[in-house]
């Protein structure tokens, strides 16, 4: 939703809050949150930790 014109704050945000009512909720996650990150290798103790 663009709000940009309108300068009260509070009528933006009554706008804002009544267009995120309006919207369908989200869908459960398939998979768990983080799961893409690219996962750090461990070396051993005293090495340091190896990026990737």
């Amino acid at each position: 939703m663009n709000t940009k014109n309108i300068k009260d704050k509070e009528e933006r945000k009554k706008l804002k809050r009544a267009a995120r009512k309006k919207q369908p909720p989200k869908p459960k996650r398939t998979d768990p949150r983080g799961s893409h990150k690219p996962k750090v290798k461990k070396k051993g103790p005293g090495a340091p930790p190896r990026r990737k």
